[in-house]
């Protein structure tokens, strides 16, 4: 796997940013360029589990593993899950359980730098590489619209 950082400023404050990106109306808006109608099923508490699925059912399971309100949220990501039911590991999935994705939020002039570190198989670098840019545009939009 390979470690991939994605940044964004964004003329907003910390709260506001983070706001957008783990309330339930404003994840789905700005997750929609990894898939139309994307949402996730959590408490967004650390240690809790979280399922971040498409439209269908269809997605990953994932863990959250530190979270400091405001400033920081990494997930390790674990296994696929299919029509609703978490699936065994398998060779393909293996390749990219265990990644991490952390969220770092950064005071920078008056608003915030979002950083985003991912590792990111080989096989989905061009994937996250067009789409990730995507979805911080949204998170921008949206963190910059909000009063």
């Amino acid at each position: 796997m390979k470690k991939t950082n994605f940044k964004i400023d964004i003329n907003a404050s910390k709260e506001k940013v983070w706001n957008v990106l783990w309330n339930d109306d404003t994840y789905t808006q700005w997750t929609a360029p990894f898939g139309e109608g994307s949402y996730a099923q959590t408490d967004w508490k650390e240690g809790s589990k979280v399922l971040f699925l498409s439209s269908n059912g269809e997605g990953m399971n994932s863990t959250i593993v530190k979270k400091t309100p405001n400033e920081f949220m990494s997930f390790k990501h674990l296994g696929m899950i299919k029509d609703g039911i978490e699936m065994p590991l398998d060779d393909k999935t293996r390749e990219w359980s265990g990644a991490m994705e952390n969220y770092i939020l950064n005071e920078k002039g008056g608003g915030t730098e979002l950083v985003v570190e991912m590792d990111i198989a080989e096989n989905f670098e061009k994937y996250f590489t067009d789409t990730f840019p995507k979805a911080l545009e949204k998170v921008k939009e949206l963190a910059e619209k909000i009063n």
